[in-house]
């Protein structure tokens, strides 16, 4: 499979490792002379480095473009429309009107999209899904996400579209439905005209998400939490561990009591996610598939990312179908 990266700052050099650990034919492309130099010193061939990605298009099967979002739509047209399919970083587009154009300009083209939602290629991710498929804590009442950590802001895109983004996919992905509606508060303390700080409620059918994302406490945080009637699951995506905590509520007469039943560390095991998304997209490139996140799909977690920016606006729940 020859493969055009496309962007080489810090994920698109986690991307290039990945790409020829898995057997690629890789050929790079960066506006930067010295992100090219650094390319050739890990061994990329000088006449593969090139700083008009278009230069490359005639000699790749696909494209992998981790570049900032607002550059999305103009490469990845021009990619599909030199008959290219295209891996593309989240979030898809700048926005969900950019997001509709591409999906259009992929189907006339008749290539395939894959967009970079790395949670669902995750292990615990796995993990979540077999204990929910397996019923081990009963239908699920709701659940909460938290990724935030004090950390540089991204510059193209706010936190919610960078990083909440994220549980927006992911959740849709855990249970199996699509968000029906959003409430959030979103805040912009940088003065950056982009929220770094946002609290959303989505709503998936009847199940309400919490997720907060910012840039401000202290550490790391990658957790979620999905509680049902039996129990809870409880998530570390940066610790690769998830906890099932059984249990439930009993009513005794009038009074009510908490009865915890037990604690199970449960299995967490696989391949890096990034091995695994790109090994998806490279796959589906060869065997003509459907990819497991395609643009469809991005544009929908993109579609909460505004209804949250709308709901803090307007100061009311917002549907999906107002998107």
């Amino acid at each position: 499979m020859r493969v055009l990266l496309i962007g080489l700052g810090r994920w698109g050099e986690k991307h290039l490792r990945v790409l020829r650990d898995l057997g690629a034919d890789v050929w790079v492309a960066d506006v930067s002379r010295e992100r090219l130099g650094w390319a050739v010193r890990q061994g990329v061939a000088p006449a593969r480095a090139v700083s008009d990605y278009r230069a490359a298009l005639a000699q790749v099967d696909a494209v992998d473009i981790v570049t900032p979002a607002d550059s999305h739509l103009t490469l990845a047209t021009d990619c599909l429309e030199a008959g290219r399919d295209c891996f593309i970083e989240k979030p898809v587009t700048r926005t969900v009107g950019e997001g509709r154009a591409l999906v259009e300009r992929a189907a006339a083209a008749q290539r395939l999209v894959q967009v970079g939602h790395i949670f669902r290629f995750h292990p615990v991710t796995e993990c979540l899904r077999s204990a929910l498929a397996s019923d081990r804590i009963g239908a699920v009442r709701y659940a909460t996400g938290r990724f935030a950590g004090f950390k540089r802001p991204r510059t193209d895109v706010g936190v919610t579209q960078t990083d909440a983004i994220h549980y927006f996919d992911l959740f849709a992905f855990l249970l199996g439905r699509e968000a029906t509606s959003v409430t959030a508060l979103v805040r912009d303390y940088l003065g950056r005209e982009m929220d770094d700080l946002s609290f959303t409620t989505v709503e998936y059918g009847q199940t309400p998400v919490v997720v907060e994302a910012g840039y401000f406490v202290p550490g790391t945080h990658r957790e979620c939490v999905i509680v049902g009637e039996r129990g809870s699951l409880v998530a570390d995506f940066g610790q690769s561990t998830v906890t099932a905590h059984a249990g439930a509520h009993r009513r005794h007469g009038d009074a009510w009591e908490a009865v915890e039943t037990g604690v199970d560390e449960l299995k967490v095991s696989g391949d890096e996610p990034l091995r695994r998304e790109l090994a998806a997209f490279l796959h589906c490139v060869t065997a003509r598939v459907q990819p497991p996140v395609d643009a469809q799909a991005g544009v929908r977690a993109l579609g909460v990312v505004e209804a949250a920016a709308r709901s803090s606006h307007l100061g009311r729940r917002v549907s999906l179908d107002e998107i």
